[in-house]
Protein backbone atom coordinates (compact mmCIF):
# COMPACT_ATOMS: atom_id res chain seq x y z
CA UNK A 1 0.00 0.00 0.00
CA UNK A 2 2.76 2.27 0.60
CA UNK A 3 4.59 1.77 -2.74
CA UNK A 4 1.10 1.89 -4.30
CA UNK A 5 0.59 5.46 -2.34
CA UNK A 6 3.62 6.77 -3.55
CA UNK A 7 3.57 5.53 -7.33
CA UNK A 8 0.31 7.59 -7.43
CA UNK A 9 1.76 10.29 -5.41
CA UNK A 10 4.75 10.71 -7.82
CA UNK A 11 3.02 9.74 -10.99
CA UNK A 12 6.28 7.72 -11.91
CA UNK A 13 7.78 4.36 -10.70
CA UNK A 14 11.04 5.93 -10.53
CA UNK A 15 10.28 8.83 -8.34
CA UNK A 16 8.25 6.37 -5.98
CA UNK A 17 11.43 4.16 -6.08
CA UNK A 18 13.75 6.95 -4.91
CA UNK A 19 11.52 8.01 -2.52
CA UNK A 20 11.16 4.80 -0.99
CA UNK A 21 14.85 3.37 -1.35
CA UNK A 22 13.79 0.01 -3.39
CA UNK A 23 14.73 -0.59 -6.79
CA UNK A 24 12.28 0.41 -9.21
CA UNK A 25 11.81 -2.98 -10.37
CA UNK A 26 10.84 -3.93 -7.15
CA UNK A 27 8.11 -0.76 -7.23
CA UNK A 28 6.78 -2.52 -10.48
CA UNK A 29 6.26 -5.64 -9.14
CA UNK A 30 4.66 -5.06 -5.96
CA UNK A 31 2.27 -2.88 -7.89
CA UNK A 32 1.45 -5.63 -10.39
CA UNK A 33 1.24 -7.78 -7.81
CA UNK A 34 -1.04 -5.83 -5.78
CA UNK A 35 -3.51 -5.12 -9.04
CA UNK A 36 -3.31 -9.22 -9.33
CA UNK A 37 -4.42 -9.69 -5.94
CA UNK A 38 -6.99 -7.24 -6.35
CA UNK A 39 -8.30 -8.36 -9.80
CA UNK A 40 -8.56 -4.43 -10.93
CA UNK A 41 -6.29 -2.39 -13.06
CA UNK A 42 -5.03 0.48 -10.37
CA UNK A 43 -2.78 2.53 -12.72
CA UNK A 44 -2.46 3.86 -16.31
CA UNK A 45 0.94 3.54 -17.69
CA UNK A 46 2.35 5.34 -20.60
CA UNK A 47 6.26 5.68 -21.46
CA UNK A 48 5.76 9.20 -19.77
CA UNK A 49 3.06 9.48 -17.30
CA UNK A 50 1.84 7.14 -15.00
CA UNK A 51 -1.76 7.92 -13.38
CA UNK A 52 -4.50 5.91 -11.33
CA UNK A 53 -7.74 4.49 -12.89
CA UNK A 54 -11.07 5.39 -11.13
CA UNK A 55 -11.11 1.97 -9.23
CA UNK A 56 -6.69 2.90 -8.45
CA UNK A 57 -8.29 6.34 -6.87
CA UNK A 58 -10.62 5.16 -4.35
CA UNK A 59 -8.21 2.18 -3.74
CA UNK A 60 -5.76 4.89 -3.06
CA UNK A 61 -8.19 6.80 -0.52
CA UNK A 62 -8.50 4.04 1.33
CA UNK A 63 -4.86 3.20 1.47
CA UNK A 64 -4.13 6.98 2.76
CA UNK A 65 -6.28 5.92 5.49
CA UNK A 66 -5.39 2.51 6.52
CA UNK A 67 -1.43 3.73 6.20
CA UNK A 68 -2.40 6.38 8.95
CA UNK A 69 -4.14 4.08 11.03
CA UNK A 70 -1.40 1.69 11.07
CA UNK A 71 1.33 4.40 11.59
CA UNK A 72 -0.36 6.27 14.78
CA UNK A 73 -0.99 2.65 15.84
CA UNK A 74 2.47 1.72 15.97
CA UNK A 75 3.41 5.18 17.36
CA UNK A 76 1.74 4.30 20.33
CA UNK A 77 3.53 1.62 21.88
CA UNK A 78 6.85 2.26 23.95
CA UNK A 79 6.27 6.20 23.58
CA UNK A 80 8.02 5.85 19.68
CA UNK A 81 8.54 8.74 18.23
CA UNK A 82 7.83 9.66 14.51
CA UNK A 83 9.67 8.59 12.37
CA UNK A 84 11.16 8.43 8.24
CA UNK A 85 11.65 10.90 5.37
CA UNK A 86 9.57 14.32 6.19
CA UNK A 87 9.31 16.80 3.09
CA UNK A 88 8.79 20.35 3.68
CA UNK A 89 8.70 23.34 1.01
CA UNK A 90 9.60 26.47 2.83
CA UNK A 91 9.59 30.11 1.72
CA UNK A 92 13.20 30.71 1.79
CA UNK A 93 13.85 33.69 4.12
CA UNK A 94 11.56 32.42 6.46
CA UNK A 95 13.49 29.14 6.09
CA UNK A 96 16.68 31.06 7.46
CA UNK A 97 15.52 33.51 9.59
CA UNK A 98 12.75 31.38 11.85
CA UNK A 99 13.22 27.59 10.60
CA UNK A 100 16.89 26.80 10.73
CA UNK A 101 17.58 28.57 13.58
CA UNK A 102 15.60 26.54 15.41
CA UNK A 103 15.95 23.36 13.64
CA UNK A 104 18.54 21.53 15.84
CA UNK A 105 16.42 21.31 18.86
CA UNK A 106 13.56 20.06 16.58
CA UNK A 107 15.79 16.79 14.99
CA UNK A 108 17.56 16.21 18.75
CA UNK A 109 13.92 15.74 19.90
CA UNK A 110 13.00 13.41 16.60
CA UNK A 111 16.13 11.97 15.77
CA UNK A 112 14.65 9.17 13.25
CA UNK A 113 12.86 12.01 11.30
CA UNK A 114 14.98 12.53 7.73
CA UNK A 115 13.31 16.18 6.84
CA UNK A 116 14.24 17.26 2.85
CA UNK A 117 13.47 21.06 2.89
CA UNK A 118 13.31 22.55 -0.46
CA UNK A 119 12.86 26.59 -0.98
CA UNK A 120 10.41 28.32 -3.45
CA UNK A 121 7.13 30.70 -3.13
CA UNK A 122 5.13 28.86 -6.05
CA UNK A 123 1.90 26.75 -4.68
CA UNK A 124 3.22 23.32 -5.02
CA UNK A 125 0.92 20.29 -6.32
CA UNK A 126 1.81 18.32 -2.73
CA UNK A 127 0.74 15.16 -3.74
CA UNK A 128 2.11 15.28 -7.07
CA UNK A 129 5.84 16.52 -5.94
CA UNK A 130 5.58 14.45 -2.75
CA UNK A 131 5.44 17.29 -0.57
CA UNK A 132 3.97 16.59 3.00
CA UNK A 133 3.36 20.76 4.06
CA UNK A 134 4.63 23.92 2.77
CA UNK A 135 5.67 27.63 4.53
CA UNK A 136 3.98 30.40 2.46
CA UNK A 137 3.97 34.41 2.81
CA UNK A 138 0.70 36.36 2.27
CA UNK A 139 -2.82 35.26 1.83
CA UNK A 140 -3.53 31.67 0.86
CA UNK A 141 -5.76 31.77 -2.75
CA UNK A 142 -8.51 29.12 -3.14
CA UNK A 143 -7.09 25.67 -3.00
CA UNK A 144 -7.61 21.99 -1.63
CA UNK A 145 -5.84 22.24 1.20
CA UNK A 146 -5.65 23.19 4.88
CA UNK A 147 -3.95 26.98 5.96
CA UNK A 148 -3.09 27.14 9.56
CA UNK A 149 -2.13 30.67 10.40
CA UNK A 150 1.18 31.11 12.31
CA UNK A 151 1.32 34.28 12.57
CA UNK A 152 0.73 37.81 11.30
CA UNK A 153 4.24 39.65 10.21
CA UNK A 154 4.50 43.44 10.35
CA UNK A 155 5.26 45.04 7.72
CA UNK A 156 6.81 48.52 6.99
CA UNK A 157 8.21 51.24 4.82
CA UNK A 158 11.27 52.18 4.10
CA UNK A 159 14.47 53.91 2.12
CA UNK A 160 17.71 54.46 2.97
CA UNK A 161 19.47 58.10 4.31
CA UNK A 162 21.02 58.74 0.55
CA UNK A 163 17.45 58.26 -0.78
CA UNK A 164 16.15 60.73 1.46
CA UNK A 165 18.68 63.57 1.22
CA UNK A 166 18.02 63.52 -2.58
CA UNK A 167 14.01 63.18 -2.76
CA UNK A 168 12.94 64.48 0.57
CA UNK A 169 11.23 62.90 3.47
CA UNK A 170 7.55 61.93 2.60
CA UNK A 171 4.74 63.01 4.84
CA UNK A 172 1.61 61.46 3.37
CA UNK A 173 0.53 58.67 0.77
CA UNK A 174 -1.23 61.36 -1.37
CA UNK A 175 1.50 63.25 -1.62
CA UNK A 176 4.52 61.22 -3.50
CA UNK A 177 5.10 62.94 -6.62
CA UNK A 178 8.86 63.07 -7.37
CA UNK A 179 9.20 60.01 -5.84
CA UNK A 180 10.29 56.32 -6.68
CA UNK A 181 9.89 52.73 -5.98
CA UNK A 182 11.95 49.73 -5.89
CA UNK A 183 9.99 47.05 -7.49
CA UNK A 184 8.75 43.82 -6.77
CA UNK A 185 7.57 41.67 -9.52
CA UNK A 186 4.50 39.55 -8.20
CA UNK A 187 5.30 35.66 -9.05
CA UNK A 188 1.15 35.10 -9.14
CA UNK A 189 0.38 37.94 -11.27
CA UNK A 190 3.94 38.67 -13.49
CA UNK A 191 3.06 42.48 -12.38
CA UNK A 192 4.42 44.99 -9.81
CA UNK A 193 3.27 44.98 -6.42
CA UNK A 194 1.70 48.50 -6.01
CA UNK A 195 2.81 50.22 -2.42
CA UNK A 196 -0.01 50.07 0.37
CA UNK A 197 -0.52 52.21 3.14
CA UNK A 198 -3.82 53.03 5.39
CA UNK A 199 -5.51 55.84 5.29
CA UNK A 200 -8.28 56.79 7.13
CA UNK A 201 -9.30 53.18 8.33
CA UNK A 202 -8.78 52.81 4.16
CA UNK A 203 -6.47 50.78 1.97
CA UNK A 204 -4.72 52.83 -0.44
CA UNK A 205 -2.61 51.43 -3.02
CA UNK A 206 0.14 53.26 -4.92
CA UNK A 207 2.50 52.80 -7.43
CA UNK A 208 5.31 55.06 -7.88
CA UNK A 209 7.37 55.14 -10.64
CA UNK A 210 10.36 52.26 -10.69
CA UNK A 211 13.92 52.83 -12.09
CA UNK A 212 14.72 49.24 -11.40
CA UNK A 213 12.45 46.05 -10.70
CA UNK A 214 13.37 42.47 -8.99
CA UNK A 215 11.51 39.30 -8.47
CA UNK A 216 14.60 38.43 -5.44
CA UNK A 217 14.45 39.41 -1.60
CA UNK A 218 18.06 39.77 -1.47
CA UNK A 219 18.01 42.21 -4.35
CA UNK A 220 15.27 44.20 -2.95
CA UNK A 221 17.29 44.70 0.05
CA UNK A 222 19.77 45.91 -1.71
CA UNK A 223 18.64 48.14 -4.28
CA UNK A 224 16.86 50.38 -1.13
CA UNK A 225 20.63 50.36 0.66
CA UNK A 226 21.88 51.40 -2.45
CA UNK A 227 19.07 54.40 -2.49
CA UNK A 228 17.53 53.52 -5.54
CA UNK A 229 13.60 53.72 -3.78
CA UNK A 230 10.98 52.95 -1.50
CA UNK A 231 10.34 49.27 -0.54
CA UNK A 232 7.80 47.80 1.69
CA UNK A 233 9.00 44.40 3.73
CA UNK A 234 8.41 42.15 6.91
CA UNK A 235 10.02 44.23 9.42
CA UNK A 236 11.98 40.63 10.86
CA UNK A 237 13.73 41.25 7.01
CA UNK A 238 15.50 44.57 7.74
CA UNK A 239 15.60 45.07 11.49
CA UNK A 240 19.58 45.01 11.48
CA UNK A 241 19.40 47.77 8.46
CA UNK A 242 16.86 49.76 10.95
CA UNK A 243 18.65 49.36 14.03
CA UNK A 244 22.43 50.59 11.95
CA UNK A 245 20.98 53.31 10.45
CA UNK A 246 21.08 51.92 7.23
CA UNK A 247 17.46 52.19 6.37
CA UNK A 248 14.54 54.34 7.73
CA UNK A 249 10.96 53.76 8.80
CA UNK A 250 8.69 56.63 6.62
CA UNK A 251 5.33 57.37 6.75
CA UNK A 252 5.21 54.94 9.56
CA UNK A 253 1.36 56.80 10.71
CA UNK A 254 0.38 55.24 7.23
CA UNK A 255 0.65 51.33 7.87
CA UNK A 256 0.58 48.12 5.79
CA UNK A 257 -1.45 44.92 6.47
CA UNK A 258 0.45 42.35 8.47
CA UNK A 259 1.13 39.61 6.14
CA UNK A 260 -0.03 36.15 7.36
CA UNK A 261 2.40 33.16 7.53
CA UNK A 262 1.25 29.76 6.91
CA UNK A 263 1.29 26.13 6.81
CA UNK A 264 -0.11 24.23 4.15
CA UNK A 265 -1.17 20.72 4.07
CA UNK A 266 -3.59 18.59 1.86
CA UNK A 267 -6.84 18.37 2.99
CA UNK A 268 -7.13 14.85 1.67
CA UNK A 269 -4.49 12.95 3.65
CA UNK A 270 -4.83 12.43 7.17
CA UNK A 271 -1.59 13.54 8.66
CA UNK A 272 0.88 11.52 9.54
CA UNK A 273 2.73 11.79 13.10
CA UNK A 274 6.14 12.97 12.00
CA UNK A 275 3.94 15.75 10.02
CA UNK A 276 1.76 16.69 13.16
CA UNK A 277 4.86 16.83 15.56
CA UNK A 278 6.45 19.37 12.80
CA UNK A 279 3.45 21.39 12.66
CA UNK A 280 3.05 21.71 16.43
CA UNK A 281 6.65 22.55 16.84
CA UNK A 282 6.73 25.28 13.59
CA UNK A 283 3.76 26.91 15.79
CA UNK A 284 5.11 27.33 18.68
CA UNK A 285 8.52 28.58 16.76
CA UNK A 286 6.36 31.38 15.31
CA UNK A 287 4.51 31.99 18.59
CA UNK A 288 7.89 32.90 20.49
CA UNK A 289 9.51 35.17 17.51
CA UNK A 290 6.77 37.22 16.47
Amino acid sequence: MRVFSRVVERRSFTAAAEDTGLPRSTVTDAVKQLEARLGVRLLQRTTRHVSPTLDGEAYYRRCLSILADIEDAEGAFAGAKPKGMLRVDVHGTLARHFVLPNLPSFLETYPEIELYMSEGDRLVDLVREGIDCVLRVGTPGDSDMVARRLAMLEEVTLASPAYLEKHGMPEHPDRLDGHRMVGFQSSASGSLIPLEFMVNGQIRNVTLTATLSVNAAESFHAAALLGLGIIQVPRYHIERYLQSGELVHILSEYPLTPTPVSLLYPKSRQLSPRVRVFIDWLTTVFARQT
